[in-house]
Formats: structure tokens, C-alpha cells, sequence
């Protein structure tokens, strides 16, 4: 199995280049909002359980979404691998995520960063607010603090799967192409070593 977490601030592109990379690698996207909200519908004890604390307004323990995480992996025996993306978001959850997937004789093979610039990602964020209906990606000023959010609390996880070698950084600034010939060449040199 071959595991990959995408990281990226808002506006780096992470949505698309997720699609690309799942595409092209035939890889099941993880998301742990995603996989929530499907445990919550189906009913299951780990989504009852979540969906109880989620209406109180308090956040869903790790546990549960590691619980979650291995449900799907369990449910996708003959995945090449998994794309995670929104997970960890902590070294705390990085770390259980570790311990989770040597359970299932796995890995995380690659971290992949992408890198773009905070005027640009303001830039493409206010521009997405445009059209996106989304009022977050419509203040600049809120704009601006998602992004600084993002790198105070993941800085901190790509340095923990930077001691084990497994962070490269991608330069997330040109045409989603190129991009994704970037991180499709990272992916492959990791695949052939």
C-alpha cells in the first residue's frame, strides 16, 4: 500500500491536485470530514458516537477518528493505497495514524507540501469567494487568518514527518499541470527508491 498525505494551506490547490493524484494513482481519498459525515449517515456506534458530540459543539476525539480511518481502510482491501487529506492535523493524530497503519503492516510513504505564497493564496482565495459561495473565501482579513491557522498547526505535524525523511516540498505557484508534474515526480522517485 502505497500512502500519501497532501498538505496545503487554503488556496494551494489541494482539491484539485487530490482529484489528479487518485486519478492517475488509483488511490482512495480519505477525508476525514467526508468519512464523518458517511459513518454518521450509515449509523454506525463510531458516527453515533460522533455525531452526539458534534451537536454538543465539542470536537471529535481522536479515537473516534482513528476508529473511523481504520473502518475505511478495512473497507478498501484491494486499494493500492490512500491519499489522506485533513488528517493528521496534529503530531498527536500523526503519530495514532502511524500506529494505525504498522497495525496493518503500512506506512505513510510520502508527505507532499505544497508551497505557495501568502499574497497568492490570498489572491486565489478572495478570487474563489467570487464564485464559490463560500463567505470565508470572501473576507480578506479571515482569508489571512485561515492561512496563518494553517501553518501554526501544521508546521508542526510536517516536522514531525520531517525526522523521518518523508516531507517534499512541491512549489504549488504554477498551472495545475505543472503542479502536478511535480507531484506526480515526487511520487515516483519515492515509488522506485
Amino acid at each position: 500500500m502505497f500512502n500519501i498525505i497532501l498538505f496545503g494551506p487554503p488556496g494551494s490547490g489541494k482539491g484539485t491536485q487530490s482529484e489528479k493524484l487518485i486519478s492517475a494513482y488509483g488511490l482512495k481519498h480519505l477525508s476525514t470530514g467526508d468519512l464523518l459525515r458517511s459513518e454518521r449517515e450509515a449509523k454506525t456506534p463510531l458516527g453515533l458516537e460522533a455525531e452526539s458530540l458534534m451537536s454538543r459543539g465539542i470536537l471529535v476525539p481522536d479515537e473516534i477518528v482513528i476508529g473511523i480511518i481504520s473502518s475505511a481502510i478495512d473497507a478498501n482491501p484491494a486499494a493500492k493505497g490512500f491519499l489522506f487529506d485533513g488528517f493528521p492535523r496534529t503530531v498527536a493524530q500523526a503519530e495514532a495514524l502511524d500506529k494505525l497503519l504498522k497495525l496493518k503492516n503500512s506506512e505513510i510513504a510520502i508527505v507532499l507540501a505544497l508551497q505557495v505564497n501568502d499574497e497568492e493564496l490570498v489572491r486565489r482565495l478572495l478570487k474563489r469567494g467570487l464564485t464559490s459561495g463560500r463567505s470565508d473565501d470572501g473576507d480578506e482579513n479571515v482569508v489571512r487568518n485561515r492561512v496563518a491557522e494553517y501553518y501554526k498547526k501544521t508546521a508542526i505535524v510536517a516536522s514531525y514527518y520531517d525526522r523521518f525523511e518523508k516531507v517534499v516540498n512541491i512549489n504549488g505557484e504554477g498551472t495545475e499541470s505543472e503542479v502536478f508534474e511535480l507531484l506526480a515526480h515526487a511520487i515516483d522517485k519515492k515509488m522506485k527508491a
